[in-house]
């Protein structure tokens, strides 16, 4: 071995052993020479890659240098060496080096305090090591190999305590994300996402009618352009957004330039398709008959299919096989482009990008496209003076389908529940519909429902730093959506029937926010730290919606609605108000003791004189034990911390004058006169719901930063949860919102890191979390009822989103009747035997990621899981009613397992139609075990050494191949345990006519220029 590799593998394992941060060696051993100038190249002292960025300050001389895209440096001096050097690097040692040679290589080691790194908490931003809230922080790079339509979707299993719940393999619609449970029933639980500071409008503006499902506005961002996201979960990290951070508040923070920082340009790009892993298993046309046969025999009746010429329908055995399914479902393809700018000089940063994507669902013809464009800029005007702004224009479109419930345009509807030995075709051979639905290639090739969402989100700050101590900023942040949806049913479907269809809508949705903070902190001396922090926030929000139908239409060519024969026309608005005042004041003594205090006051206009003022303080305290005099000798702690915090967050998300008298004048004209209703009835004392929070936990490091692990502990406690109240109809009004409902929420959350092993050639890092919560409705007076056939009920004593059935027992084997549990034991099964047996809560859930690199290869493992988790599988309720539906529904293969003589053990019931067996509704059979352990992401990447790309100009090159749900280990018969027929929060966990998560393929390249 040369004697000059000797040394830099002596260097290297010297830099491992954690007993250096450095090391510095010529390019060979040659005695020292004098010179004028000072180059080399700064490495990773673990992985030998170039760094971009370093600064190296040379003593006697007022000006630094960066070192460029390849890690290279240069100073021109007219000194002589040996040269003393400063050099500096986020995430490395900070170390000051004596070099006697030129051209010289310096080797910097990671930092072993990563506890430096920033958190961003309630308008300002606090060391790591300091935090005293429970925050999670995650970057793009880690969930960069999850190809979804919105970032949300990316989140799932990464942090403790985050549930994510798809609910669909349609991209681009909603999914259902909590932050430690949920704590309202009619108001939003939704977690507040803020993205650069400006607040989001998370609730969709969709009006049109699509099953139940409803299009995600978190979709309309571009994942590329995000740096990273923290989640704020308890009171202490979330009251200063007050009433908005009542569910959680979910910080995005963008991408942008770097002063001082040669151009580069990024491009992403990935190309792939997406199937569906299985689809159902269906009676052919034969079994189907025979089915229907056996439930007439069964009731006495005459068998439908038997010899035509004894007035029947045909034998069974010559009935054929239609297959529905594989008509509607498809390969689809999935296609994304990014190209982002981005660089700076000394006093300016930008940030520049375009995006693209594309993906086909696996059902057809939904799809879902996003261009966007972004740019961020940061601007010193003087040293004490910075200015700018963030902006985001999107253009979302979508072509939606009916995917959850109803027969009328359903497509999974038509295809999964029409009967399979029908004929698309009548006996003059036309397409036509049969049980109800329309005819599945008719609707395939006139379906027409679709929207076009136009945002645009930035926002402008101004940033005066007025002494070194104390900082004003001030900021303007804006929230456009203007979304175009239509509709046209042509007279061959049945929503259209029999004269055509249309309907249009545009909204426009704006929020506008203005807020200034002063902030103050400063450290007196080693022993004490103290900060400052004012601000006051104004924000309002306004709501337009003018939407157009048109029926009657001369031939289906005609499909604007002022060419319909009637037309109909709406207009519908909304706005709303809020003021806030905030302050948080915290102290360190010795970074040891910690202590902080906030209160922030919110007045909205969404309640009368007397209640529109909310206040919601927090206290939070920490213990750094690893301080301490008695642990600092232990030397395998790092950091260890405990940390306790309470706090009140409130909640006024519904309907902007729910506590107001309305009056209406739609429909109420007479003879051509108009005229005014009464509509609502006013509630004076209709006021905020409040959370209140505890939260303790624990933050440890260990083993020279290699594990790093959180526990925390939390209980929530809502009060005067706003509910929306049924009245009896002597008052002449439907409902009114009130306070009438207390609900807690507790549980715990455990995340642990790992860096298994780090050398030069080989690393591998591990990260797995585990969370669980337990929901309960405290006070409720009366249940409250949601969903298909009320499966879903909220009753004081249980969770909510519980599944209210008849618990089916056992299929008696003697009569093939199916008994019921009688809960009332008055020998009858009634609704008053309906019970709670389950809910959509899991017991456990988590995600474990792997990453793996060795020499130039990179590979990634991902799973996600749910344990304890209830689903209703209402196509099975369908599909299992053996032949009582006849030719009125599907028969599932399942359906084949029914008991057909004395002695068989089967849960499914024999077909009678006279003991419920089938049509129960809300039968306990249907209620299966959601668990699931899902392989949601594999990635393998190759990255081409530097100096291979030197004649491509390129500074980085990385092509991949990844995957998506590869496979689910689970007990539910459905297609996906995660599937719910509606995007309403409140009709959860139940499974009807929604196309699952499919198996995805990608391949992709990374670039940087």
């Amino acid at each position: 071995m040369k004697k000059n590799n000797v040394l830099r593998y002596a260097l290297l394992l010297f830099a491992l052993s954690g007993t250096a941060s450095y090391s510095v060696y010529g390019q060979d051993q040659a005695t020292p020479i004098i010179n004028a100038a000072l180059t080399g190249q700064v490495i990773d002292a673990i992985t030998g890659k170039t760094l971009e960025g370093v600064t190296l300050q040379l003593q006697a001389v007022t000006h630094s240098v960066k070192s460029d895209r390849n890690g290279n440096f240069q100073f021109v001096t007219g000194q002589k060496l040996p040269f003393q050097v400063k050099v500096s690097f986020v995430g490395y040692e900070t170390q000051t080096l004596i070099i006697s040679k030129s051209p010289a290589t310096i080797a910097l080691t990671p930092s072993t305090e990563d506890l430096d790194e920033v958190v961003v908490v309630g308008y300002t931003t606090i060391a790591k090591k300091n935090l005293i809230g429970a925050v999670d922080k995650v970057s793009q790079q880690a969930v960069k190999d999850i190809p979804t339509g919105s970032f949300d979707a990316q989140l799932q299993g990464k942090l403790p305590g985050v549930q994510v719940a798809a609910s669909t393999g349609v991209p681009g619609e909603a999914l259902h994300i909590r932050l430690r449970g949920a704590t309202s029933i009619n108001a939003n639980n939704n977690p507040l996402y803020v993205i650069d500071g400006v607040f989001l409008n998370s609730q969709s503006l969709q009006t049109i009618n699509t099953g139940g499902k409803a299009t995600s506005p978190i979709a309309d961002l571009n994942p590329s352009d995000i740096e990273y996201v923290e989640v704020l979960k308890d009171a202490e990290a979330t009251a200063l957004y007050g009433s908005r951070g009542a569910n959680g508040v979910i910080l995005i923070t963008t991408k942008r330039g770097k002063n001082s920082q040669s151009a580069k340009i990024d491009v992403n790009l990935y190309s792939g398709k997406a199937k569906a892993i299985k689809l159902w298993e269906l009676t052919t046309g034969e079994e189907h008959a025979t089915l229907v046969n056996e439930y007439f025999r069964n009731i006495g009746g005459t068998e439908p299919f038997r010899a035509v010429a004894d007035g029947g329908r045909g034998l069974p055995a010559e009935q054929k096989t239609y297959d529905r399914l594989s008509e509607a479902f498809r390969t689809a393809g999935v296609y994304n482009a990014d190209l982002s700018v981005y660089g700076g000089s000394e006093n300016t940063a930008y940030y520049l990008s375009a995006g693209y994507n594309k993906q086909e669902s696996i059902l057809k013809p939904i799809s879902f496209d996003r261009a966007g464009f972004r740019f961020n800029l940061d601007q010193k005007v003087n040293n004490n003076f910075k200015i700018g702004s963030s902006n985001a224009l999107s253009r979302t479109g979508r072509n939606q389908g009916r995917a959850g419930d109803g027969p009328q345009g359903g497509i999974l509807q038509a295809a999964l529940h029409t009967p399979t030995y029908l004929s698309p075709y009548n006996e003059e051979g036309v397409l036509v519909g049969r049980a109800g639905f329309d005819n599945l290639t008719l609707l395939l090739d006139n379906y027409d429902v679709g929207s076009t969402s136009l945002r645009y989100i930035g926002n402008i700050y101004g940033e005066y730093q007025i002494t070194p101590s104390l900082k004003f900023r001030s900021t303007f942040s804006l929230d456009y959506n203007q979304y175009d949806e239509h509709e046209y049913w042509n007279k061959l479907l049945i929503a259209g029937a029999p004269v055509g269809l249309a309907t249009s809508a545009i909204s426009q949705s704006t929020t506008w926010i203005n807020e200034q903070t002063l902030t103050y902190r400063k450290r007196i001396n080693p022993q004490h730290t103290i900060g400052a922090l004012l601000g006051n926030t104004l924000q309002g929000s306004y709501f337009t919606l003018t939407s157009a139908e048109g029926r009657g239409f001369a031939t289906n060519d005609f499909t604007l609605i002022n060419t319909a024969a009637t037309t109909t026309s709406s207009q519908d608005w909304d706005q709303y108000k809020l003021a806030s005042f905030f302050g948080r004041v915290d102290y360190a003594y010795a970074d040891t003791y910690l202590i902080d205090f906030s209160l922030r006051a919110d007045g909205s206009s969404k309640f009368n004189r007397g209640y529109q003022w909310g206040y919601f303080p927090a206290v939070g305290v920490a213990w750094r034990l690893s301080n301490e005099s008695f642990l600092k000798e232990v030397s395998f702690v790092n950091e260890l911390k405990i940390k306790s915090s309470y706090g009140l967050t409130g909640n006024q998300d519904i309907n902007s004058f729910a506590s107001r008298q309305l009056w209406s004048g739609v429909g109420t004209s007479y003879q051509g006169v108009a005229g005014i209703v009464p509509e609502q009835l006013a509630n004076q004392q209709l006021s905020w719901e409040s959370t209140s929070q505890f939260n303790i936990g624990l933050d440890a490091t260990v083993l020279n930063q290699r594990i790093s692990t959180a526990i925390n502990y939390y209980y929530k406690y809502t009060k005067d949860g706003l509910l929306t109240e049924t009245l009896p109809a002597t008052t002449g009004f439907n409902n009114y919102t009130n306070n009438a409902v207390e609900i807690s929420n507790r549980g715990f959350e455990f995340s642990i890191s790992s860096e298994n092993i780090r050398n030069e050639f080989f690393s591998w890092n591990s990260s797995f979390n585990i969370a669980r919560n337990i929901n309960k409705i405290e006070k409720l007076e009366t249940p409250q009822n949601y969903g298909s056939r009320n499966l879903i009920q909220f009753k004081e004593g249980s969770p909510m989103y519980s599944f209210w059935v008849y618990n089916q027992l056992y299929v008696d084997p003697a009569t093939g009747d199916a008994v019921y549990e009688d809960v009332n034991n008055d020998g009858q099964i009634t609704t008053d035997d309906r019970q709670i047996l389950g809910s959509i809560w899991p017991d456990y859930f988590g995600g474990l990621s792997n990453d793996f690199t060795y020499k130039n290869f990179d590979l990634s493992t991902f799973f996600t899981f749910s344990v304890g988790n209830k689903i209703y599988n209402h196509n099975r309720f369908f599909g299992e009613a053996g032949g009582a539906r006849d030719a009125a529904r599907v028969i599932f293969k399942s359906n084949l397992d029914r008991w057909q003589k004395e002695g068989d053990i089967t849960d499914v019931p024999r077909s009678d139609g006279v003991n419920n067996n089938n049509y129960k509704d809300g039968g306990g059979r249907w209620l299966e075990d959601g668990s699931y352990l899902r392989f949601r992401t594999l990635s393998l990447g190759y990255n081409f050494r530097p100096k291979s790309l030197g004649k491509l100009s390129l500074s980085k090159l990385r092509v991949y191949v990844q995957a998506t749900n590869l496979f689910t280990i689970t007990k539910y018969t459905g297609l996906d345990p995660e599937s719910a027929a509606s995007s309403d929060a409140n009709q959860q966990g139940i499974d009807l006519g929604t196309p699952p998560q499919p198996r995805s393929f990608q391949v992709g390249v990374n670039l940087t220029l």
